[in-house]
């Protein structure tokens, strides 16, 4: 839900109804995974998907029936539906969505989380699941008074530290509470199954929990053409950039338009002054050891998810000189990508970028960097 927040923020700003369905559970090869999000208001507009195409357009109808009865909707789509070509996911995946209504009087929860996200300040939804109601037909309604204007005790938010809204029961609020924030810590999204809610003997109850962590760092050092075309890159994908170099001169607004940040430091001194933590992703693209060695040797010393240094491999082999006589152990060397990138001939500062988000993406992803024409696997991990 992120990528479209902005544009559900408007809506909700406007006064729009909407209808926003999140995919809440995948099987196999499905292409978009919990936590993925598209909208369809009262004028036809739609913001986002869950698919990447192959079940938008029914999702669109079901949504626009949503709207008109104001009833959430949980449904399943995948290649055993009846007409699985049409309205199922050729690529073998089986997807779970939840469809409900939103805008005036609807999913009051919405706007303050669009607020915290918009903030930069993590928070999870937890949201009980609509419950199956005998029926053979893989849409599910959930229990609700169309008549009524609000669904506001279906809700509950969770942050670090705090605690709003209510799924119904006292009991069932803490134990989510509990897991959501366990989720929120490892930037998961998911649906919990607890029998805790009435009487013990009660059937589950399923909530799903979506958690927005904030976004995770980028730490750019070197403010140099190729460092424009990371960040760049590094923005499209999500990351909080930041660019540090200890240069005024090259360290400008009009050179990095898309960072976050812009920080005119010694690269081992701002990072000294930084928490760094497991999501962080730390680029070096000075290759100057005046710069470089004090900084990695810092750098190896974090939890960050990824280190690469950019350099020729004659620059590589001396900076792992340097850095051993600095008493870098080699558990911590091999932490370190460099050359920073993957072998894709890159040769422009844009597609040296590419290369190097490239080879993030696929450590975080567990991908091969192999061609995808050349392995038997599954696409999706």
């Amino acid at each position: 839900m992120r990528d479209i927040a902005e544009g559900l923020a408007a809506w909700q700003a406007d006064g729009t109804r909407f209808a926003l369905a999140t995919v809440v559970a995948t099987w196999r090869s499905a292409p978009r995974g919990p936590g993925a999000s598209m909208a369809v208001n009262e004028h036809g507009e739609v913001l986002g998907s869950v698919s990447g195409g192959c079940v938008e357009g029914a999702v669109y109808e079901l949504a626009t029936e949503v709207l008109d009865t104001g009833r959430p909707v949980l449904t399943t789509y995948g290649v055993s539906d009846d007409d699985a070509l049409e309205a199922g996911l050729t690529c073998g995946g089986v997807l779970d969505i939840l469809v409900r209504p939103a805008g005036p009087g609807r999913f009051p929860a919405l706007s303050p989380t669009l607020g915290m996200l918009a903030a930069g300040d993590p928070v999870a939804l937890a949201t009980v699941l609509p419950t199956p109601d005998g029926e053979t037909d893989t849409a599910r309604t959930a229990p609700s008074d169309s008549d009524s204007d609000s669904d506001s005790d279906s809700d509950l938010m969770v942050t670090p530290g705090t605690r709003s809204g209510t799924l119904g029961d006292d009991r069932l609020d803490a134990v989510v509470t509990d897991r959501a924030r366990a989720m929120l810590d490892q930037g998961t999204s998911a649906v919990l199954h607890t029998g805790c809610r009435g009487a013990p003997d009660e059937d589950e109850v399923a909530v799903f929990v979506q958690s927005f962590a904030p976004p995770p760092r980028l730490l750019v050092f070197g403010a140099i053409d190729f460092a424009g075309a990371v960040a760049r890159i590094g923005k499209f994908l999500g990351y909080h950039v930041t660019v540090c170099d200890a240069r005024p001169v090259f360290a400008t607004r009009r050179r990095f338009p898309d960072a976050d940040e812009l920080v005119v430091s010694w690269p081992h001194r701002y990072l000294d002054s930084i928490a760094v933590d497991r999501s962080t992703v730390i680029c070096v693209l000075t290759h100057d050891p005046k710069f470089d060695i004090p900084l990695l040797e810092r750098a190896l010393l974090t939890p960050a998810r990824y280190i690469g240094a950019m350099g020729s491999r004659r620059t590589h082999e001396d900076r792992l000189t340097r850095l051993r006589a600095a008493g870098v152990t080699e558990a911590a060397l091999d932490r370190l990508a460099s050359p920073v990138g993957l072998d894709l001939g890159a040769r422009t500062p844009e597609e040296t970028a590419v290369s190097i988000m490239a080879e993030i993406i696929a450590l975080q992803r567990g991908g091969t960097a192999q061609r995808l024409t050349t392995t038997l696997q599954p696409i999706h991990n």
